[in-house]
This record gives structure tokens, C-alpha cells and sequence, in this order.
């Protein structure tokens, strides 16, 4: 029985190394152009905003 387990536990490593790498190697799912740069303009808007309590807002340093 302790060699059968040895022998199953390389072949089911094998299978899901084999799965992921079919999964890794997909194709990329297309998103859509307009919506993704919209969400990146409002990320970068975002970004660019200061918020309370930044150092420009700081006193005694």
C-alpha cells in the first residue's frame, strides 16, 4: 500500500501542475478600451488629489 501512495502522489502532482499550466497559459479575456481608461482617468484624478492632513497642510516642521 506505501507504494501505491508513492506512486499516486507524483502522478496527481503531475495532473494539477498540467491544469495550471493549461490555466496560465490561457488567452487574456479582452476588456473593453473606453471603460478601462475611464477607470484609469478617475484612478489617476484621484491620485492627483491632496488629501487632509498632507504635508502641505502640516505646521511646525
Amino acid at each position: 500500500m506505501a507504494v501505491l501512495a508513492w506512486l499516486i502522489i507524483p502522478c496527481v502532482a503531475a495532473v494539477l501542475a498540467a491544469l495550471w499550466a493549461g490555466w496560465a497559459q490561457r488567452a487574456p479575456r479582452a476588456t473593453g478600451d473606453p471603460a478601462s481608461l475611464a477607470e484609469h482617468q478617475r484612478f489617476m484624478a484621484a491620485m492627483e488629489r491632496t488629501t487632509a492632513g498632507g504635508p502641505e497642510e502640516r505646521s511646525g516642521r
